[in-house]
Parts: structure tokens; sequence; C-alpha cells
């Protein structure tokens, strides 16, 4: 994908960052099945995504665009494949986004509150912590737009529950 730096080049700059800040929670974008993508090359990324492991990966299946240079790219890969291989990827981004979460559990942060909803009958306040962590403490105060410090209790699903 024209990309002008290598995987190793990748690799110490995710060390500098994580040397340089404690507790950074890094994100990416990831496209599977991009025309030409073979299963060693899916399998040599899911391995260097395991190893980088980071917080969050955002998980898009290649589609054909009318008029770009990658739709008329021979060995379009499989609709089937592509959802096997996002599928495997987005199992991998919840088991890392739950390791980094439970080293919360009993921590205090603070979050920036940006709206209330409702889950089985219960009044919660959503927000993000300065690392981008999603936490919910239920309350029936309004909190829109509040930085508060609050202590994590558990995990919910993804999700860092606090009071």
């Amino acid at each position: 994908m024209n990309r002008r730096y290598s995987i190793d080049e990748f690799e110490q700059g995710v060390e500098l960052l994580r040397k340089a800040y404690t507790d950074v929670a890094l994100t990416t974008d990831i496209i599977v099945g991009f025309p030409g993508e073979t299963e060693e090359e899916f399998n040599v990324t899911y391995g260097f995504l395991k190893k980088i492991k980071f917080y969050k990966m955002h998980i898009f299946k290649y589609s054909q665009r009318k008029g770009t240079r990658a739709a008329v790219m021979p060995n379009q890969v499989d609709g089937n494949i592509k959802e096997e291989r996002s599928r495997k990827l987005i199992a991998l981004s919840d088991e890392n986004e739950k390791e980094y979460n439970e080293k919360y559990i009993r921590q205090e942060v603070e979050v920036l509150f940006e709206e209330p909803y409702v889950e089985n009958g219960v009044r919660y306040m959503k927000g993000h912590t300065t690392n981008y962590r999603v936490v919910k403490v239920a309350t029936s105060e309004n909190w829109e737009n509040e930085v508060r410090k609050v202590k994590i209790t558990k995990i919910d699903k993804l999700e860092l529950l606090a009071e």
C-alpha cells in the first residue's frame, strides 16, 4: 500500500513511544483482504500485530471502489477469506483490550464524561480516560463535558466500570 517505512522502523517507533510515555494506548486501523494478500502475508501481519499489542485495532475488510487502482488489481481476495481474517484480528484486538483494561482494576483515573445512556435499565455516564479507555459509571447525575476522578472496579465486556 505504498508505505514509506519498514516493519522494523514502525516497531522502533512503537518502542520509543512506550519508553517515552507510561501507559500509552496505541491504536491502529487494519485493512484485511487487500488484492494479492496471501495467507502467508496475513499470518506475518497477524504475528506482528500480536507482538506489538495495540490497545485496540479497527479492522476493515477491503472493498473494491470503482476508479481505484486496487479495484482492477489481480488476485482479489474472496469475501469469505476476508471475513475469516477480519474475525481473527477482531478477536486479537478484543484480547489485547481486555488485557490492558485488567491493569486498571482498583486504579483511580480521570475521565472526561461525554454522554448518558441506559443499558439493561441502568443509567450510566460514559466517557474516556486520557489514553482513550472507555469508562462508564452508574449514576443519575449528568456529568456531560466534566472531568471526574473515578475508581475502576471491574471490566464490563470491553469497557471499564467505575464508581
